[in-house]
Parts: structure tokens; sequence; C-alpha cells
């Protein structure tokens, strides 16, 4: 898949642990750990609204376009 979601890397710039997200975002480790793995098909818009809150950073720190076309 060509978007890759960055929220591991923004976590451990933020110095937080995914259960400390879970919390601050009220959702479940489950559903956390299947967007931070990459294995999410699909994002809500307020989901990612409540993680930029918290991680206090913008949807484009967390995900990435990359369609394999290196120039």
């Amino acid at each position: 898949m060509p978007i890759t979601v960055n929220l591991d890397v923004m976590m451990a710039k933020r110095k937080m642990s995914l259960s400390e997200l879970s919390e601050k975002v009220d959702l479940t480790l489950a559903n956390l750990s299947i967007l931070k793995t990459g294995k999410a098909k699909a994002i809500r818009f307020s989901t990612l609204e409540a993680i930029c809150r918290v991680l206090e950073c913008q949807p484009g720190d967390l995900l990435e376009y990359d369609d394999g076309n290196k120039k």
C-alpha cells in the first residue's frame, strides 16, 4: 500500500506509549495497534484529529504517500 502510517515515529518523538495514547484518544489498544502496524484499511477523520491533538502534530506527520516511483 502506498500510504505509510508513521504513528510509531510520532509516539517515539513524544515519548508516549501505545497504552497512554489509547487512553488519551479513547481508542482500544487493538485498534491503535492495527493503525500503528500499517494494517488499517481506513481511518476516521475524528480519530486522526484526536491523535493529532494528543501528539501535537499534523496529519502529514502521521501519513506518508509513496507510490514507489523514485525520482
